[in-house]
């Protein structure tokens, strides 16, 4: 199984948010389950020189868009045992940052179009294309729409995770033919629009074989207004090719045991002991009381709405009326930067704000706090309460999206096994009374050593969610191959039996020509038998497999008796138009049972075989008696049973239903 990663961004090459630690961790975890994986981004300018420096060329060509031509490089390198593919081109991708331009959907189709260009002349030939967020919505519509009218393409299937759904890729309508090149009528019947305008995550949606998201829950809110960011509607319509699976954590990356970041390194067995230390460090590190006994909390994130930061802005007074310590770090809107500032002024040696980021100062925060907070409007997933369970810190969370789906919430009667605490609505002060409720936890020490020890033992590696995505990839395929339910064996053994029969002839005679010809057999018997003979065929095509070698020994067996055929064929040279006539019937009844295969299946065909060989039947019987004769009933005979033979060969040699079959195929 081979499956190509197509994403704007990815860890450690470039990064900006949670869709690049996913793009590089998930990889690694499928290839230990024994998934070939390759990965393709942008060659951004901020891609840092030790990777440009080990990259090599290994196609330059062009990609069109609309009328125009560009330039399309394609530059590769191997991480961890994983084909990594750099698109190059410094008219998108030379700037300063990734995201944010008034060309960014110019920018990400082209990108879009020129991973799948780029796969003619790679060597890797993806089952599965695995597409993330709107930067790559477009590929599923460039690859059903175009690219698939190529055989190389026929076949592959497109996987699309939405990492986050508040940001969609919106643009107005007049690029779908100047800039994207895709035809107009897309928009029109919604395939590419929503609300008016282009939306690429609709398309990625639209066109995907499967949609996930990063977590069940997630998977779960989007169906509702709150959380559908105005495709809720369309959410709901995918609900069958749509789940959650939850993200995991790259444990090698963040790990307390090896990490070169923290000052006192630990793991489960001697967190109790060394995690007071990584926290007096933090203290004096930042300016803070040094006492191990006053709890830190901690909180890295983006200083936004969506994060909570109107409930931190509301409690924080009330908060820090306890005897606590808080650290944040990070950075976002200024509104919030200031207050925050203005709280660290009012409360020296007790608050300590940093408006930046910093990977170094992020990780020590982890190791030396005692609790984390995320009291998100939403999440999608999440990374930061995994890492800081992984570091033996308790995390504070609301209950929705991954945050839900990855911290249970402790209660020493009914949920001792929880691994941190949560709250249900987005309220400020059930923020505040959950946080009291850890604080109250932390001054009993056997119960929050209790909680430290659920926490850093809980599972959150990458194995059960990349297990799923290998599922998930299998299933995708197999769904792809297996388009017809299949029909059992003793089924297939008793159609190739009445084959065999038919072609020698054993319903009528030991010799078949003779029987064709005997005296006492009416035309209208010969023609129900010919009918008999169209249904054995029609069921040995709906057969998924049918020995080849057995196909074979029906064509040797078949009678090949030239001299008793031509002793019977003069009074036929007078019969040629009854011969036509018959023959169009055959025609006909074969497109018939070919247009049944594709749109029954064989169980539900089975039903319906008795009337329409009854109605074949008949009209057979009346063309018959009037003017069959043994040479045309002989000639009949063979070329039903020919076709019957070729109609199951395909699904043994490995080809697709209705693709048509010669005579030397089937030898």
């Amino acid at each position: 199984m081979k499956v190509l990663f197509v994403a704007s961004e990815a860890a450690p090459f470039i990064k900006t948010g949670g869709l690049a630690d996913v793009m590089g961790a998930l990889p690694k975890a499928l290839q230990a389950l024994g998934v070939e994986p390759a990965l393709v981004i942008p060659n951004y300018e901020g891609v840092g020189e030790e990777y440009k420096n080990a990259m090599e060329t290994v196609f330059e060509g062009s990609v069109d868009l609309s009328w125009r031509n560009q330039y399309l490089g394609v530059k590769k390198l191997v991480q961890d045992g994983i084909p990594v593919y750099f698109i190059d081109n410094e008219y998108y991708f030379k700037r300063d940052k990734l995201y944010g331009y008034d060309d960014d959907a110019e920018r990400f189709a082209y990108f879009s179009k020129a991973a799948l260009t780029m796969l003619h002349y790679i060597d890797f030939k993806p089952d599965v294309i695995h597409t993330n967020d709107w930067h790559t919505g477009l590929l599923g519509a460039y690859l059903k729409e175009d690219f698939m009218q190529d055989p190389y393409f026929q076949g592959m299937k497109n996987v699309y995770t939405i990492h986050n759904l508040k940001y969609q890729g919106v643009f107005g309508r007049n690029i779908v033919e100047d800039v994207l090149g895709l035809p107009l009528h897309l928009l029109y019947n919604g395939n590419i629009e929503n609300d008016g305008d282009v939306n690429f995550m609709k398309a990625g949606m639209c066109y995907a074989d499967f949609i996930t998201t990063v977590s069940p829950s997630y998977a779960e809110e989007i169906t509702y207004p709150y959380f559908g960011e105005g495709l809720e509607d369309y959410v709901a319509l995918c609900a069958g090719k749509i789940s959650g699976i939850l993200n995991g954590l790259d444990e090698q990356e963040y790990n307390p045991e090896t990490d070169p970041h923290i000052p006192v390194r630990f793991d489960a067995s001697n967190v109790l002991v060394k995690k007071p230390l990584a926290k007096e460090a933090l203290q004096r590190e930042l300016g803070l009381t040094v006492n191990r006994e006053i709890p830190v909390v901690g909180m890295i994130t983006r200083l936004v709405e969506a994060k909570g930061l109107d409930l931190v802005m509301h409690i924080m007074d009330e908060l820090m009326e306890e005897q606590v310590q808080l650290v944040v770090v990070g950075t976002g809107d200024e509104e919030y930067a200031n207050a925050l500032r203005e709280l660290a002024w009012r409360h020296p040696g007790s608050v300590s704000v940093n408006i930046l980021f910093n990977e170094g100062l992020a990780r020590r925060v982890y190791a030396g706090a005692d609790m984390f907070i995320m009291p998100s409007r939403y999440e999608a997933c999440g990374l930061s309460q995994m890492i800081a369970m992984r570091y033996g810190t308790v995390p504070v969370v609301r209950e929705t999206g991954g945050l839900k789906d990855s911290v249970i919430n402790f209660d020493k009667y009914n949920t001792p096994e929880g691994n941190g605490f949560s709250f249900a609505n987005f309220n400020a002060h059930e923020l505040l009374f959950t946080i009291k409720r850890g604080l109250t936890c932390f001054a009993e020490k056997p119960l929050w050593e209790k909680i430290v020890y659920n926490a850093m033992h809980s599972d959150n590696s990458w194995n059960r969610s990349a297990q799923a995505y290998a599922d998930l990839y299998a299933k995708v395929v197999e769904d792809n191959i297996a388009t017809v339910e299949s029909v059992s064996e003793e089924q297939v053994e008793e159609a190739t039996e009445e084959i065999l029969a038919a072609v020698k002839g054993e319903e009528t005679a030991e010799e078949p020509v003779n029987a064709v010809v005997a005296a006492d057999t009416s035309e209208a018997e010969k023609a129900a038998q010919t009918a008999d003979e169209e249904v054995i065929a029609e069921a040995a095509l709906e057969a998924e497999q049918a020995p080849a070698a057995e196909t074979k020994a029906e064509e040797d067996k078949a009678p090949e008796k030239p001299e008793e055929a031509e002793a019977v064929a003069e009074p036929a040279k007078k019969k040629t138009t009854a011969k036509r006539t018959t023959k169009k019937a055959a025609d006909k009844a074969t497109e018939t049972k070919k247009t049944a295969a594709k749109k029954t299946t064989a169980k539900k065909t089975a039903s319906k075989k008795s009337a329409a060989a009854t109605e074949e039947g008949t009209a057979a019987k009346k063309t018959s008696a009037r003017k069959t004769t043994a040479k045309k009933k002989a000639d009949t005979t063979a070329e039903v049973t020919t076709e019957a033979v070729e109609a199951a060969a395909p699904k043994k040699r490995g080809r697709k239903p209705g693709t048509k079959t010669t005579k030397k195929d089937a030898e």
